[in-house]
């Protein structure tokens, strides 16, 4: 048994749906179990990884653990305790490649350094995956683009190498099944680097229409967020990470290309699976 935490985010949810494909049984955590919307063969659980008394049952008889920092707060710790207790022997964590290149404020990569350094401290198996920016933070555009056809935004210069979800829950299979991930560290990429004017011109080409790039100060972005009621984290994590490539593009791996054989999917890729989303 495989236990995924955060089973129904991006990540997750592809994830559970390989591991099936590969006729593994999995316990999927999520803390709404009627809206999980998974797929039947998958063990739908309830419990909050950030307490992780809530998983002791979910735990017994599972052999490896995806954890996702998202769903398990400050309690990572406390969680890998409570696996090694019950027999799990390996832990695959998503982390972020900030840890390795920086970029942005240096209190997010340190959060992802802290589980970082709680999963090898564990006494388990561990393998940790430093992601780019995930292609998916693009659907932030959708209600732009569905309604006006132009998004305004800050940095559209600024290049990273975004990561389809489905090429980092590859990996991740790759490392929960397989011994010889043990003990490595990856960075993954999307195969190419694209500024955020090349992004909307690919989701723009998904969709058969022109989509359109408007400036804005960094400041009007953050107004924006904070209006649609999320928290001061989230642009000033997104802010100053995009802040900090304009000049100096993201870093770009092969590490998704070596780990499965096939290259990373690009983002006209992500575009195209996603399009709908962008439709009206």
């Amino acid at each position: 048994m495989i236990l995924i935490t955060a089973a129904t985010g991006k990540v997750g949810r592809e994830l559970v749906n390989l591991l099936l494909q590969k006729g593994e049984k999995v316990a999927a955590i999520t803390r709404n179990p009627a809206a999980a919307m998974l797929p039947p063969g998958a063990l739908v659980v309830r419990g909050d990884p950030s307490r992780p008394a809530t998983l002791t049952a979910a735990l017994r008889g599972v052999k490896a653990v995806f954890l996702n920092p998202a769903a398990l707060g400050e309690a990572s710790a406390d969680l890998l305790s409570l696996a090694l207790q019950h027999g799990v022997e390996r832990a695959v964590l998503l982390s972020a490649l900030t840890v390795q290149y920086g970029g942005g404020e240096r209190r997010f990569a340190d959060q992802f350094k802290t589980q970082e350094d709680a999963v090898k401290a564990s006494g388990l198996s561990w393998t940790l995956l430093r992601c780019s920016d995930f292609a998916a933070n693009t659907l932030a555009w959708a209600p732009q683009i569905r309604s006006a056809g132009v998004v305004r935004g800050a940095y559209g210069d600024t290049a990273t190498s975004p990561i389809h979800e489905r090429d980092v829950a590859a990996v991740a299979v790759c490392a929960l099944l397989h011994r010889e991930h043990a003990g490595r560290s990856y960075v993954l990429t999307g195969p190419q680097s694209l500024n955020q004017r090349d992004k909307l011109h690919l989701i723009g080409k998904a969709l058969g229409r022109q989509l359109l790039w408007e400036e804005i100060s960094p400041e009007q972005v953050r107004r924006a967020l904070l209006a649609q009621g999320l928290p001061p984290d989230v642009p000033d994590r997104m802010l100053g990470y995009l802040a900090d490539h304009v000049q100096r593009p993201g870093p770009l791996s092969a590490a998704v290309e070596q780990i499965l054989g096939r290259r990373a999917l690009t983002f006209a890729q992500w575009a195209t699976d996603h399009a709908a989303a962008f439709r009206n």
